[in-house]
């Protein structure tokens, strides 16, 4: 018997969800469950041919066990050793080299030193930054985030050079990247699973976030669709995730790439609505049990993006493979998302008709 294991933290609705579909789906051989740790012993087995992966950017303890589990042949979704290693800053360059048009960023060095450093750790470093080419490169207004964070943590927004300098001045020891706003007319956040499943849904940021998906906005053209449906399999293809979600600030008809490293990005039935819902929980199963059935014991059974393959190879980065044919769904919402959670109205019987 081959088991399919979830590891997740505080969500709710999509663990269960994701676990009682493959189960029904009752595919000789293959059953799913929450993955359970009651010890990690090295180059020892945890017993699991697939485990999908929606913590471990929080718990360095499992990141740690995911990668010896990869070692004795687990397939992990997503790679550990690639989510360990990647990060937003490399990211957007990664996308420069690629075409896929994305803000003008510059990293920053952290305000205070890291632990266990003095001024001589810096000699590198010129003293002071060339502030006034990073200001004329990225223009105000402007975002200030985490080189490596996520969940709209520590994210500032910036209204000029005085400004940097009083938010800089909170971050301490963050790695920050400093990115140009891109004042969008429309916005589109899309889920990526296996490399070829897309679902492209229309999104306002500026919502509360159980509003998000009700944007009130047109249905975008086609061309729109099938650009952003190239970008999302590129950036996936190249990044090697087997799960992730990317997301498309619109300025003049450009889709600019704003986000797109969250290797565990939210599901919850509450903030994305019970059609993107049922798309995330049906294909995320029918791609885990894809994988259960291709896994092999004592094999390395991961993801490896082009980047990675073609490094290796010693091949050019751009001149990899195609992306793959994509499966591409566009999510509509077309009632309240919040009118999901109440009970469903009985609809009354027609009445009778008497005989004559």
């Amino acid at each position: 018997m081959k088991k399919i294991g979830i590891l997740f933290g505080q969500e709710n609705s999509f663990p269960q969800a994701f676990v009682d579909r493959i189960n029904e789906k009752a595919e000789k051989g293959i059953s799913a469950e929450f993955v359970r740790i009651d010890k990690m012993m090295q180059g020892e087995p945890l017993g699991y041919s697939v485990i999908v992966d929606r913590i471990s950017q929080d718990v360095p303890f499992y990141r740690a066990s995911l990668k010896n589990a990869a070692i004795t042949g687990t397939a992990v979704i997503n790679n550990p050793f690639w989510w360990s290693a990647d990060e937003k800053f490399f990211n957007n360059a990664l996308a420069v080299k690629l075409g896929v048009p994305v803000p003008k960023t510059v990293l920053l060095p952290s305000k205070d030193h890291p632990d266990s450093t003095t001024d001589r750790s810096f000699r590198n470093l010129a003293f002071p930054l060339d502030w006034d080419g990073i200001f004329d490169y990225v223009g105000f207004p402007a975002y200030m985030k985490p080189f490596d964070g996520g969940g709209w943590r520590d994210v500032y927004k910036i209204a000029d050079k005085e400004d940097l300098w009083a938010k800089f001045a909170e971050t301490k020891q963050l790695v920050m990247l400093l990115q140009e706003e891109i004042i969008f007319d429309d916005y589109f956040r899309c889920y990526c699973i296996g490399g070829k499943h897309v679902r492209i849904m229309q999104y306002e940021p500026r919502n509360p976030h159980h509003l998000r998906y009700e944007h009130g906005k047109a249905p975008a053209s086609k061309k729109m669709l099938d650009t952003i449906t190239k970008y999302v399999l590129q950036l996936n293809q190249y990044l090697g995730y087997d799960f992730n979600t990317v997301e498309f600030a619109v300025r003049d008809g450009i889709p600019y790439a704003i986000d797109f490293c969250n290797p565990a990005p939210d599901a919850e039935v509450t903030s994305v609505g019970q059609d993107n819902f049922e798309w995330v929980v049906e294909t995320a199963a029918s791609y885990a049990i894809e994988r259960a059935k291709a896994q092999k014991d004592n094999k390395d059974n991961l993801t490896w993006g082009e980047y990675v393959r073609t490094g290796v190879a010693g091949k050019p980065l751009v001149a990899a493979a195609k992306a793959p044919k994509a499966d591409t769904s566009v999510g509509t919402v077309d009632h309240a998302i919040s009118e999901e959670a109440k009970p469903k109205k009985k609809v009354p019987a027609p009445k009778k008709v008497a005989k004559k």
